[in-house]
């Protein structure tokens, strides 16, 4: 059965940061659904037929759903929890939070619940992380695929430096994560990352581990963290005081490629950035995140510089909202504390195909092109009276798009589609 949603429409087909031609805008433009799959898209006129069912959201503005390309699903219940830096707060609240999704009957709850928060934020696919335990990963994968919604996700593979209740050991993390992936990796719209946590919470036996896993597996992703706080630094070379620097842990074990996410990757050194650069290792953008654990100011431009590409993302439960409304708005913060300037156009691209290239997914998410999985975000500037206030004196899309980067949240979001089904309750 066919649909068409109705609105005015805005999608990229190349970085604002790179050329002027990079945007699609049609101001009454229409989506044609079928099989929760685009089918064209154009101005209404064009679209319209007698008999096809419609959804008119005007005047608010429709673009491909929201990517989080790096969110922890075991932390939806300690987000803001006060204070300290990354490894205190990793001891003191995540890995007690997350021994309890050894539970299936809470791993579920929260699976949903989890879900939940993505689309009422607008987003409609994460790459996530689970706990250690395989009932996390079984729990987030069948409640998204429930949803039909595209998941990339792993448990995470971590056997020291951290309370019993989350450690695995080498063996069991490469059994887990074969089982979860050989059953999950592929299966409608999920796929499974490979997902050592960090170098600190995996041995060399474990890493070994992982390095067998990515080569008997190079079609999946990897995720894991990398050069977030000082400190963290600093621990992980004591750990591998062979390794001249913290990328080298990860391209001793193989890790390093164009599937190779990495969180935070804030204070790189230069060899570091020309083996990403050159391997295709992607970095990953946290700016709630960094900012709420005081970890540092993310290099956008130099990395771009260096070829490296990059995504961005909420890390919740260190970061600190489920938007990307609100990571596009720290995100804009950092870059001026770094005297770079992050246009509108360039953040809207960089939460929608911009993070769909930096996972290798640019052909089913991201964008409006026919084939791409119906995942929408419908978008309203006069959300809330002060925004509405603001969007007055507002003559230009950058300028509506600058309000909701700055203004917005989970209030902007009128409605999110997922497989061209509505997933927000409309009053």
């Amino acid at each position: 059965m066919q649909q068409l949603i109705r609105g005015r429409i805005l999608d990229f087909h190349a970085d604002p940061a790179e050329t002027e031609d990079n945007h699609r805008y049609l101001e009454d433009g229409a989506i044609l659904i079928e099989n929760g799959r685009i089918v064209a898209v154009d101005d209404y006129a064009a679209l319209a037929k007698p008999g096809l069912a419609e959804i008119d959201h005007r005047p608010n503005l429709i673009l491909p759903g929201f990517i989080d390309p790096h969110i922890h699903f075991p932390q939806v219940q300690v987000i803001g929890s006060w204070g300290a830096q990354l490894l205190d707060w990793l001891n003191t609240y995540t890995f007690p939070e997350e021994s309890r999704f050894a539970d299936e009957g809470h791993a579920t709850r929260m699976a949903g619940l989890f879900l939940d928060q993505l689309t009422m934020h607008g987003t409609t696919s994460a790459v996530a992380f689970c706990s250690v335990h395989a009932t996390s990963a079984e729990a987030l994968f069948s409640a998204a695929e429930a949803r039909d919604m595209a998941m990339i996700a792993g448990k995470v593979m971590m056997d020291r430096n951290a309370i019993p209740e989350v450690q695995d050991t080498p063996q069991q993390g490469y059994d887990d994560s074969k089982r979860l992936l050989e059953k999950w990796h592929g299966r409608g719209r999920q796929r499974y990352a490979i997902t050592p946590r960090f170098a600190i919470t995996s041995s060399p036996e474990q890493m070994e581990a992982t390095g067998a896993l990515v080569g008997e597996f190079p079609d999946c992703a990897i995720q894991t963290h990398m050069s977030e706080n000082l400190d963290e630094i600093e621990f992980t070379l004591s750990l591998y005081p062979k390794a001249r620097d913290y990328l080298d842990i990860y391209e001793t074990y193989g890790l390093l490629s164009d599937k190779l996410l990495l969180g935070h990757c804030i204070h790189l050194r230069d060899r570091e950035i020309a083996r990403m650069a050159e391997t295709g290792s992607r970095a990953v953008f946290c700016p709630t995140s960094n900012l709420f654990l005081g970890s540092g100011l993310f290099d956008e431009a130099g990395l771009r510089k260096a070829g490296i590409v990059s995504g961005i993302a909420t890390d919740v439960g260190g970061g600190t909202s489920y938007s990307m409304l609100q990571t596009l708005n720290e995100g804009y913060k950092i870059l001026q504390l770094r005297d770079q300037k992050l246009h509108p156009l360039t953040a809207f691209h960089w939460a929608t195909r911009g993070n769909a290239l930096a996972l290798g997914m640019e052909d089913e998410i991201g964008t409006l092109a026919p084939g791409s999985a119906a995942d929408l975000v419908v978008l309203d500037v006069n959300a809330t009276s002060t925004m509405a206030l603001r969007a007055e004196r507002a003559e230009t899309l950058a300028e509506e798009l600058f309000i909701l980067q700055i203004m917005g949240d989970d209030r902007a979001v009128a409605q999110t589609y997922v497989a061209g089904k509505p997933m927000k309750a409309v009053a």
